[in-house]
Parts: structure tokens; C-alpha cells; sequence
């Protein structure tokens, strides 16, 4: 478990957790993927299009987004924090656009935990909160698989202990 420093966002919460710093390599892969995706258009674009600023424009931009992509990443990894308080969780995540969002325990009606193949090969799970309001549909990636299957538990029975009382 990290236990991260405050910011101005968390509101004066104290004792936030972090996410595993392995979910860098999940980022890592899904910005490379990315990457060799606007490669092949870019090399395309050369190939088949006469004149050759198209497709180098397309190259440049790919390379320019994909190293400011991938030396942002551990920073938006070290965003990511969440806290189980006494009625709700608390998730933050966000660099530029910094998000807040409490999700109390009883408006939950869906807590599902998703295992991507990078994250599996890391031992990372993703756990999802489904809410009745469309907004309001939370993530937290990055979390060691125990941990995200005793998250798991451990909010659904919070949320059938506040449903009851309704």
C-alpha cells in the first residue's frame, strides 16, 4: 500500500492510497500500441500519397505524442488515489483535469473487477463502480489483484448494509 501526500483537490481527506506503480508498464503498453497504429498510417501516408508532407506531419506528430505520452505517464499513475470512508469511496485521478468523485456506498449498484492481458502478466486488476447515474461510473486501475477482489468484497457488503437501511 503507498500512502500518498495531499493535494489542493482531496478537500482536507487524509490518508489516501495509491495504485501499484507497475500500471506505468500497462500505460507504457498501451501508448506503444498506439504508436506503431499512427506509425503504420504515417508510413502509408509516405508510401501511397503523393508529396510526402502528409504522412511526415502524421510520423512527427505520432513521435511528439507519444514521447510526451509516455514521460507523462508515471505522473499520472502517481495521481491515482482513492480512501473507503465511513459512507463513501473516494477516488482522485489527474494531472491537468483533476477529478474528485465520491461514490457513496449505498448508490452502488455494480462493482466488477477487469483484468486486461498487460495487467494480468502484472498481477493488476482494475476495479469499475456502476452507479444509477451516468456520470458517475468510477475506475481505479492499477490495483494489485488481491487487493482489488478484497475492495471488491469489501464494498459490496458496504453497499448491501446501506441498501438495507433504505
Amino acid at each position: 500500500m503507498t500512502v500518498l501526500p495531499p493535494r489542493a483537490l482531496d478537500a482536507g481527506i487524509a490518508g489516501w492510497r495509491g495504485v501499484s506503480h507497475r500500471l506505468v508498464w500497462v500505460d507504457v503498453a498501451a501508448v506503444l500500441m498506439s504508436a506503431l497504429f499512427g506509425a503504420v498510417v504515417g508510413v502509408v501516408l509516405l508510401l501511397l500519397v503523393p508529396g510526402y508532407w502528409l504522412g511526415a506531419v502524421v510520423l512527427a506528430v505520432v513521435v511528439v505524442s507519444t514521447v510526451v505520452r509516455l514521460v507523462i505517464a508515471p505522473r499520472r499513475v502517481r495521481a491515482i488515489g482513492w480512501i473507503l470512508r465511513e459512507d463513501d469511496l473516494v477516488v482522485r485521478r489527474g494531472i491537468l483535469l483533476s477529478r474528485l468523485v465520491a461514490v457513496p456506498y449505498g448508490r452502488m449498484q455494480l462493482v466488477d473487477v477487469n483484468r486486461g492481458p498487460v495487467a494480468r502478466l502484472l498481477g493488476l486488476a482494475e476495479l469499475r463502480l456502476v452507479t444509477a447515474a451516468a456520470t458517475s461510473d468510477v475506475t481505479l486501475p492499477g490495483l494489485p489483484e488481491q487487493e482489488a477482489a478484497e475492495l471488491r468484497d469489501a464494498l459490496v457488503a458496504r453497499a448491501e448494509e446501506r441498501r438495507v437501511g433504505l
